[in-house]
């Protein structure tokens, strides 16, 4: 068993809205409603393995505020209350926080050390572990390539930045407007040929080995799981990679508040859960999932439903 959550966006603000104006967002609350979650993980019984925290654990206005590290630490001491690990993905607002180099020295880089546990590439937190036999999390970073939390003068940079151009000709690099492919937007991003060959491997590992596999990552990588702008940028290259093998039963993703789910054609589940941070203070949003041999059990919280899916 295993607690999930994502987007819980803390900022020591007022309440305010998205980016359309329309959708109130609790930032001061999130925190709290984290604690609540924290409390039922750790009452679970018996008690789970791990947590997933699935990106966008702080808020991008901590960065104008000068509080970014005050707001995760504040994040990463209730998450530390717990007894068992957390896996984090990292998200759009971890890297309008910070560049990719100081988060590999912050408490957001879960990958394990000496490095054999994921690509050559450091910088690139995606990585595999065994929380049980024959089951194997994979979490995936989204945002490999992207022109958030990089140095204009790098390579990464202008290799993304080509990408996105190439796709999106608006003045605003975050508006879908006019474009025929609407995903193509600087908050989101997408995985590089070296994460992917990578992952197929691991993959490749798990199906000689009878493992089932869960995939996390930040963005959503099936347009049915998603609203069709908050997508993995070349989430074809991602599912290609997942529909080669016989090993992978779920896809777990963020980044889309109002949550979604699909089971795609080739039988697996892609799960996106709904945002802490657009969360009323009255409810919440957070699970719990169930792994068994045949099935996983999501039991929710708040607007998080409950679900369960078959493998």
């Amino acid at each position: 068993a295993f607690g999930v959550i994502a987007d819980i966006q803390f900022a020591d603000a007022e309440d305010g809205h998205d980016f359309g104006g329309c959708r109130r967002r609790y930032y001061r609350h999130s925190l709290r409603l984290l604690r609540e979650a924290v409390r039922a993980w750790a009452g679970e019984s018996p008690p789970i393995d791990f947590v997933l925290q699935l990106g966008d654990s702080i808020d991008g206005q901590n960065a104008r505020r000068g509080e970014s590290e005050s707001a995760l630490q504040q994040v990463l001491e209730v998450l530390g209350q717990l007894s068992v690990p957390v896996h984090h993905a990292w998200g759009n607002h971890e890297l309008y926080n910070f560049s990719r180099a100081r988060l590999v020295h912050t408490g957001l880089y879960s990958r394990p050390a000496g490095g054999s546990d994921g690509p050559p590439d450091s910088e690139c937190h995606a990585y595999h572990c065994s929380p049980a036999p024959r089951l194997r999390l994979v979490v995936l970073d989204a945002y490999d390539v992207s022109t958030l939390g990089t140095d204009p003068g790098s390579l990464r940079y202008q290799e993304s930045l080509r990408v996105l151009r190439e796709k999106n000709p608006n003045d605003d690099l975050n508006s879908p407007t006019g474009l025929k492919e609407p995903h193509f937007v600087a908050f989101n991003g997408g995985f590089s040929q070296a994460q992917l060959d990578w992952f197929n491997e691991v993959l490749k590992f798990s199906d000689e080995n009878q493992e089932k596999v869960i995939v996390a990552a930040h963005l959503p990588i099936h347009p049915s799981a998603s609203n069709g702008v908050c997508l993995a940028w070349n989430y074809e290259a991602a599912l290609a990679v997942i529909h080669s093998h016989g090993c992978v039963v779920c896809v777990l993703a963020g980044h889309l508040h109002d949550g979604a789910y699909c089971l795609d054609t080739h039988g697996v589940h892609h799960l996106t859960l709904e945002g802490l941070i657009e969360t009323p203070p009255e409810s919440n949003a957070f699970g719990t999932m169930y792994v068994y041999e045949d099935k996983m059990v999501l039991k929710g919280g708040g607007r998080i439903p409950d679900r369960v899916m078959h493998f």
